[in-house]
């Protein structure tokens, strides 16, 4: 079991997880926001991490976690794949996807719309699950480097998306 802290390019926080696999492009983490608290999947890419460490705090953590229980185990039917097929298992498993690109304190959910030429359009879901179709924002898919899954807020968001959708559905 290990636990490593990862610095990302031109973002301030580093972000720590419970490694479970990796690949050239990718490490698959089991995200650990805060102390002992294990939040679902992230995947960073390798691209954008500046530093990877393990010191005496994240030995620590995973000596908390293995005392837990806590399994180091991928997602059903989980492979690596490049970021817009990585995506769409995300989009086909769960229904949505979390993103984030260069920006560290914003997170994009939604499903894809188009992509070409490099660019992905997405149909955003906003924080209360509205839908917004073919979201006026151009993304580089080049530029995403983490992709989050089965969080709490991504479960809190992809809830309220499903609710949003069964409610207009009804009228």
């Amino acid at each position: 079991m290990k636990v490593e802290k990862y610095r990302l390019v031109d973002w301030e926080e580093p972000k720590t997880g419970l490694l479970i696999d990796e690949n050239e492009e990718w490490v698959l983490v089991k995200h650990i926001p805060v102390d002992y608290v294990v939040d679902g999947y992230k995947l960073y890419r390798k691209a954008f991490i500046a530093k990877r460490t393990t010191g005496e705090a994240e030995l620590f953590i995973a000596k908390v976690l293995q005392l837990k229980g806590v399994k180091t185990n991928k997602p059903a039917g989980f492979t690596f794949q490049k970021v817009v097929e990585t995506l769409q298992w995300s989009q086909d498993r769960y229904g949505l996807f979390e993103f984030q690109d260069q920006s560290e304190t914003e997170l994009f959910y939604g499903r894809i719309n188009s992509c070409r030429d490099g660019v992905l359009i997405i149909d955003m879901i906003k924080s209360k699950g509205e839908e917004e179709k073919a979201y006026e924002y151009e993304f580089e898919i080049e530029q995403i480097r983490v992709i989050t899954f089965e969080s709490d807020y991504f479960e809190s968001i992809r809830l309220l998306w499903q609710d949003q959708k069964k409610n207009n559905n009804d009228l």
